[in-house]
């Protein structure tokens, strides 16, 4: 079916919706459009950030399951950030699996994850749509991090390396509000509903009938011997860790079906990185009324000043080392988040593949980590 669009944004009017269509209109883009619920606000925003007066808009509501589906009918791809996505995306995810169209979104949100999993993998499969969650700083840097580490140690040693360690060496810049957002919202589901909560505690929650060996749960500072330095929890270990199980899952366990994996920040060396350590897991990014609300955000210095540094460690059987290192040129949570969602999209627009509900690194790949190192600003070495 012929569309009208290769990608519509979805939430354009929001600070980051409004980050990812600045990017399209100078990134050459050229069959695009804007949607969001108030034509006036779409106006606006489309005359704020530059972009051509021809810019099509498209009024769309999250209220309104029809509206979404007439404008899933005129794209082969939505890009939304309209979240948090348990509260305004799944109607949207019904309309891209009932209409065939390609979707990519920021979630960290597993339990609704796996709902839309459960409810839409099958159709998207017959539909030919593409589902694609939590294309930003969650999860794709990790995601693809594995991906190259394990890329190389099967081209070197003829096997993957059952065990990987991801290590967030540097980060400048915070969360966004809608990071936050969801947090809490997941948060009152699991309340009002504690079976989720084994969806949020499982590793392998995204994994619908595999479940792997015993996984390292990173909620306790530890010394790492494999980088002499102590270590403590990441935040967004939880949803990460989870995505990157599903591509191996997606992949027919191309990382071993005894892959173990965790995620955690590096705090410092000797007494001073243990103290550091045990204060990282003491702190709570979201607790409070502080930080960003949705819709807002840091100024473009705060974002260009921004920027992150991960190291992925392989350790093969015969006591081989792989070290893979990511880094991104703008702060994680809006700036190089608006990049590799936009980049994302695009690269999905011009793949042809298979339907279902994916992640980034099995549906994409070495594509879409060749596209983010040649224009979104990261870069992927192994040695």
């Amino acid at each position: 079916m012929a569309r009208d669009f290769d990608i519509i944004v979805y939430g354009a009017t929001g600070f980051t919706g409004r980050l990812v269509a600045e990017y399209l209109a100078t990134s050459g883009a050229t069959r695009w459009a804007m949607a969001g619920r108030s034509l006036a606000k779409l106006e606006e925003v489309r005359d704020l950030i530059g972009a051509p007066a021809d810019t099509p808009l498209v009024v769309a509501d999250a209220d309104d399951a029809a509206s979404l589906c007439r404008m899933c009918e005129r794209t082969a791809v939505v890009l939304t950030t309209v979240g948090p996505y348990q509260l305004y995306g799944s109607d949207l995810v019904a309309a891209c699996a009932s209409t065939g169209t390609g979707y990519v979104d920021l979630c960290g949100e597993p339990a609704w994850m796996r709902q839309m999993i459960d409810a839409h993998h099958e159709e998207a499969q017959r539909t030919g749509a593409r589902i694609v969650f939590s294309c930003g700083f969650d999860s794709i840097p990790f995601d693809l991090g594995v991906l190259t580490l394990q890329d190389h140690a099967k081209a070197t040693y003829g096997r993957p390396a059952p065990r990987v360690k991801g290590r967030v060496k540097t980060m400048k810049g915070g969360f966004s509000g809608g990071t936050a957002a969801s947090l809490k919202a997941t948060l009152a589901a699991a309340a009002r509903d504690p079976s989720l909560l084994k969806l949020l505690t499982s590793p392998f929650a995204l994994t619908p009938g595999f479940s792997g060996p015993h996984q390292p749960t990173g909620l306790i500072p530890e010394y790492d011997s494999s980088i002499q330095a102590w270590v403590a929890p990441f935040v967004m270990a939880p949803i990460n860790t989870k995505n990157v199980h599903r591509t191996n899952f997606l992949l027919g366990a191309a990382y071993g079906a005894d892959f173990v994996y965790d995620e955690m920040m590096v705090a410092g060396l000797g007494d001073i990185g243990k103290a550091a350590a045990d204060a990282i897991a003491k702190f709570n990014p979201f607790s409070g009324d502080k930080g960003p609300k949705p819709g807002e955000g840091p100024s473009k210095e705060d974002r260009d000043t921004g920027h992150y540094d991960l190291l992925f460690v392989g350790l093969m059987p015969g006591g081989e080392r792989i070290d893979t290192v990511v880094t991104g040129d703008l702060d994680p949570g809006y700036g190089s988040t608006s990049k590799m969602i936009a980049e994302t999209a695009l690269c999905l627009a011009e793949t042809e593949s298979a339907g279902g509900v994916w992640t980034p690194g099995a549906l994409l790949g070495a594509p879409l980590r060749d596209r983010l190192q040649a224009r979104a600003g990261l870069t992927f070495e192994t040695a």
